[in-house]
């Protein structure tokens, strides 16, 4: 079932008929006709929203909206009336209601709110689990999503986390999250209680790198002269190190690498003394590694011993379904940042965002996100607010440039089910939602309920 609703009026038909039409659209309907059971009712049903008439024969329906809001303030509370006064709907919601209607109620207006609650206590859902994960600074699964792919991909990191020696080399565009990936591999190994040490090859100047990694003795080289400086091998003895952009390092540098990995041993610049360490390496790149050698820009050897166990993480566009949910968590952050309420995300503004190429991945979203909070002058986060990206002639000509292969066995295929199948895989996608899938394929609405009556097509979209 969908979401728990409790309707509190005292008007039989109105409970009758809310109720029959509420349970067709997949609610979960309870009734409470007596108000003063109203508190009785709300434990025993535990609604996620609540429908109260204003005007009930034994309570003011006012007075019991605050009572309400003093006991369950988690509970949205949509005010119902048959007359229709300005100043009444002012107070209700200067009360805490979060919306108002009136008798006789329109469906599709009731439908448009109930949707806007569903959103936001599904951002507040989402919201709850990544803060209470990140009470702890422990990462879980959670962390990176929901879809299918991403949960493949996390499930053989698990496997290889188990391993506390194993070089790992994670793949991956700009922006997919390849240090959270490795923060988390090295949480889940034997190694989780010593220290996790990453670094940006590319924010290091090459004539400091080797200082970085391994360190240097006094007067080793101009600007050395006032102490002997451990390198971040050293710091991360018994621990993990990440060498996140490795393709950015010397030819020169990766031959030192390349020993460190093989013999754990190697010497301070400058240095006379071999230190032996213990770390495991993670390597993360956004580059083609293979491409690199055939270029003759790395080196073969050194790829062959970081390629123990490669995982490629997938971009953005790829797991579509997670965008929902790291949009909701930088919601969250950037309201606490900023300052500001927020009580609505509209459908249309999450397809929007489901539906961008977003080049720059996770990363990009995040900035796209903090740009809407800083210039959001209201409670309602919509469409217009990302007018920038839809601006964006780079992101479009993306899309247009994706690839889709349609392969046709050679005894031939009938159209029909070429379009059943096509529109079948998009409904699964966005989880039954048509406006969304008529988005996805670039069709009204209209059209795709017309192909959908044309091809037998019967879906009810999943609520909940």
């Amino acid at each position: 079932m969908g979401m728990r609703i409790l309707i509190i009026d005292d008007d039989n038909l109105v409970c009758l008929s809310l109720k029959r039409v509420l349970s067709k659209f997949g609610y979960d309907v309870s009734v409470c006709m007596e108000a003063a059971n109203a508190f009785q009712s709300i434990d025993l049903h535990q609604p996620d929203i609540i429908l109260l008439d204003i005007y009930l024969t034994t309570h003011d329906g006012l007075e019991l909206l605050r009572d309400i809001q003093k006991q369950y303030y988690h509970i949205p509370v949509i005010m119902i009336t048959g007359y229709s006064d300005v100043q009444i709907a002012v107070r209700a919601m200067k009360s805490g209601a979060y919306d108002f209607l009136l008798k006789p109620i329109d469906l599709e207006q009731l439908k448009v709110v109930l949707n806007r609650v569903e959103i936001q206590l599904g951002l507040k859902n989402e919201v709850s689990v990544l803060r209470g994960l990140a009470m702890g600074n422990e990462l879980s699964r959670e962390h990176f999503g929901k879809s299918k792919v991403i949960h493949r991909v996390i499930s053989i990191i698990e496997k290889l986390a188990g391993s506390g020696d194993t070089t790992i080399l994670l793949e991956g565009e700009s922006g997919t999250g390849k240090e959270v990936v490795a923060k988390f591999i090295h949480q889940k190994s034997p190694r989780a209680n010593n220290v996790f040490i990453p670094i940006n090859c590319a924010a290091i100047p090459k004539e400091l790198a080797e200082s970085e990694l391994f360190g240097h003795e006094k007067g080793a080289f101009t600007g050395a002269a006032q102490r002997t400086k451990p390198g971040k091998f050293e710091l991360a003895d018994k621990g993990t190190i990440l060498l996140d952009e490795i393709g950015e390092l010397s030819l020169d540098l990766q031959v030192k690498l390349l020993r460190v990995l093989q013999e754990k041993r190697f010497y301070r610049l400058g240095g006379e003394k071999e230190i032996t360490v213990d770390v495991r390496v993670i390597a993360a790149t956004n580059r083609n590694l293979e491409e690199e050698v055939k270029k003759g820009t790395f080196r073969e050897d050194l790829y062959y011993r970081l390629n123990v166990a490669k995982v490629i993480i997938p971009p953005l566009r790829e797991r579509r379904e997670d965008i929902r949910m790291f949009t909701f968590s930088f919601i969250d952050e950037f309201s606490q940042k900023f300052n500001k309420t927020i009580k609505v995300i509209d459908e249309e503004t999450l397809a929007l965002l489901e539906n961008q190429y977003w080049k720059g991945n996770i990363r990009e979203l995040r900035n796209a996100v903090e740009r809407a909070m800083l210039l959001l002058d209201s409670e309602e986060v919509k469409e217009h607010h990302f007018n920038f990206l839809q601006s964006s002639q780079e992101a479009k000509e993306n899309r247009d440039n994706d690839t889709f292969v349609l392969k046709i066995p050679r005894e031939g295929i009938s159209i029909d089910v070429v379009l059943k199948n096509l529109i079948l895989q998009t409904l699964e996608i966005t989880k039954g939602n048509q406006v969304k899938a008529a988005k996805v394929l670039g069709l009204s609405r209209s059209k795709l309920r017309y192909r959908m009556e044309q091809l037998g097509i019967e879906v009810t979209k999943k609520i909940g």
